[in-house]
């Protein structure tokens, strides 16, 4: 079975997906062992840890097709994948619905900020015509080799048109075809309340402390109708502060050994075990053959 099949499933299921985001080789590895039952590329996090960038639309379809080759490779679980704007005109959204399946990814986020887009939780946001974005949209679903390929179509009107006009996007979308919807920040628990019942899809929203969005338990949200919870920061978060602290300690020479992993610990996240088995193989095989 696909990844993308595997994810549609999922979607017609009732448990609530949590995806959380992953961004390199650690956070994908991680995600992968923990069993989870989705993942989610964050344009963020790729921003943030591969290229120290932020997240203002800097990087290009080749560098997050390529960073979600390799997530892809890691994970057994269907990754649902950050698309930006689909970096360019409609025949560019194209391209980038045939790099990302290539890549191996299940889902495919697509939003109708202005280009270059911002962070969904950042000031200063603003929107393309929602016609416009539907010929994106259907670019889009056109372009998929496999029906499976799920499109999740984002918007980001709720900061500089309101939740009604984000509403009515995202059933506009929804009626052009597109898989998921994700209306993007809304700003208290009555506008999360009201995009679950007044937008007929599944819908998809991104959990982010600290954010817009005040964050509702898995729980809650299901009951609400939501099917998919990304958590973007879930790693990302977490790996900061703790980098800053062993960092610091480090600098100021009182290094701390509380919660250390060994080497082998460390590599078996991305299979050492498995690696030595084979070099082991494959010893026996070259000594075999040597003397004989």
């Amino acid at each position: 079975m696909t990844h993308a099949k595997r994810l549609r499933e999922l979607l017609a299921g009732r448990e609530l997906i949590v995806a959380p985001g992953v961004y390199d080789g650690i956070s994908a590895a991680l995600v992968g062992k923990l069993g989870f039952p989705a993942a989610y590329m964050t344009g963020a996090g790729v921003c943030a840890s591969a290229y120290g960038l932020p997240d203002i639309g800097l990087l290009t379809l080749s560098e997050m097709a390529e960073r979600a080759r390799v997530l892809v490779g890691l994970l057994d679980v269907p990754l649902i994948a950050d698309a930006d704007t689909g970096y360019g005109s409609p025949i560019n959204v194209v391209r980038t619905v045939r790099e990302y399946e290539r890549a191996g990814v299940a889902a495919i986020q697509l939003e109708d900020q202005v280009f270059p887009k911002r962070c969904g939780h950042l000031a200063g946001k603003d929107v393309i015509d929602a016609e416009r974005f539907a010929f994106t949209l259907r670019a889009a679903l056109d372009a998929r080799a496999d029906p499976d390929t799920m499109i999740v179509a984002r918007t980001d009107a709720r900061a500089p048109l309101g939740i009604e006009e984000a509403i009515a996007r995202a059933r506009r979308y929804a009626e052009i075809g597109a898989d998921v919807i994700f209306v993007e920040a809304p700003q208290s628990v009555e506008e999360i309340k009201q995009i679950a019942a007044e937008v007929d899809a599944p819908l998809l929203l991104n959990v982010v402390p600290g954010g817009r969005t005040p964050e509702l338990s898995q729980q809650r949200l299901a009951e609400l109708g939501f099917r998919i919870a990304i958590h973007p920061g879930a790693a990302l978060a977490a790996v900061v502060p703790a980098a800053i602290q062993a960092l610091t300690a480090l600098r100021d020479q009182t290094p701390s050994l509380d919660g250390t992993v060994s080497p082998e610990g460390f590599f078996d996240l991305f299979g050492l075990t498995a690696w030595n088995e084979l070099g082991d193989r494959y010893r026996e095989t070259d000594n075999a053959s040597l003397a004989s």
